[in-house]
């Protein structure tokens, strides 16, 4: 499987000529041979193994299943959350399916797009879509499917799922998906596989999922802090991508193998490209903060319409019964006022 002109197929060993890097690597893998334009980045070019994009396809396949099924019953769902979702599916398909996965192979730079965009965009963007809360009311109470329904309920208040959102653990996720995985061997050991490679991103994207998920509080998370606390939590968040940009930046010799080698011909300076990567990864630092920000304003501006309609709800159910006992303590005190003079 093979882009025009832009590449070659990885056989089980590599292939002479790819780079050293790439000599470790087991499993197919296409790799491009041409030097990295923007056309060639953005390029669809799907992986002999296209996990992850088969997941969100997934995914997506049955978002838009959950939608028609509200439908059928005469409910409605909201086009916003829809459009969240579909563009964190989009985008995750764009990192994964095109150009940049192979050129990622090859490249640190490209490589720390992939890794932010798939920690830091789409798992908000995701969330934000209320994936959750879709499931619970399409998923059928009794019947046929219940048994679904009843498995997400009790997951959703499980202690497992306490346990994994709590803070101490979705920090060391998010922690663990930086400084865990470059600072240490486990890059270079994930990456000799087309396996490793796949586990490393859907491991991107599942500390993305878990960390971010009690910060957009969409949907039902245990551990919810409240809205300023969700914005301070991801402002935590900055200084640790801005450090691990900075370290890149800096350091005097790669810190993973694994891009020692690109192909010759491209002229690559792999330090140069390792500060690029560093200096992506400083950049994009205030992404989450932005993005959590817009969903946290939206859904309070929804909070307060829901609470305005159920108080005129309420209202036009009791007549505006607690208006007219205000009016009725105030003619009181006045008849009362009166008879005392």
């Amino acid at each position: 499987m093979t882009g025009p002109a832009l590449g070659v197929l990885l056989p089980l060993d590599g292939m002479d000529g790819m780079g050293d890097h790439m000599m470790g690597m087991s499993g197919p893998m296409w790799m491009p041979s041409l030097p990295p334009t923007f056309e060639r980045l953005v390029s669809i070019h799907l992986q002999p193994v296209p996990l992850l994009p088969v997941l969100a396809l997934i995914g997506l396949g049955l978002y838009v299943w959950g939608i028609l099924r509200l439908r059928r019953r005469g409910a409605r769902w909201s086009w916003g959350r829809t459009v969240s979702y579909v563009a964190g599916v989009v985008i995750t398909l764009l990192a994964t399916s095109t150009g940049v996965e192979g050129y990622g192979m090859s490249l640190l730079s490209v490589h720390m797009v992939q890794h932010m965009t798939l920690v830091m965009v789409v798992p908000i963007l995701v969330l934000a879509g209320a994936p959750i809360t879709l499931a619970l009311r399409a998923l059928p109470a009794a019947g046929q499917g219940a048994g679904v329904r009843r498995g997400l309920v009790r997951l959703l208040g499980s202690r497992f799922l306490r346990v994994l959102t709590s803070l101490p653990v979705r920090w060391l996720f998010f922690l663990s998906a930086l400084y865990g995985i470059y600072f240490t061997p486990a890059f270079d050991g994930l990456m000799a596989t087309v396996w490793g490679h796949n586990l490393m991103l859907l491991h991107f994207v599942a500390t993305g999922l878990i960390f971010f998920g009690p910060l957009v509080a969409v949907d039902p998370w245990p551990h919810v802090p409240s809205p300023i606390v969700r914005l301070l939590e991801a402002l935590a968040s900055t200084p640790f991508h801005a450090f691990f940009g900075i370290a890149l930046m800096s350091a005097p010799d790669l810190i993973v193998d694994f891009y020692r080698n690109p192909p010759a011909s491209w002229g690559i300076d792999v330090l140069h490209d390792q500060a690029v990567a560093g200096g992506i990864a400083w950049a994009t630092s205030e992404v989450p903060t932005l993005l959590l920000a817009g969903v946290i304003l939206v859904e309070w501006i929804r909070s307060d319409k829901r609470e305005a309609a159920r108080h005129d709800r309420s209202e036009d159910r009791t007549g505006d019964a607690a208006l007219t006992a205000y009016n009725e303590q105030l003619a009181a005190m006045a008849r009362r006022d009166a008879s005392l003079r």
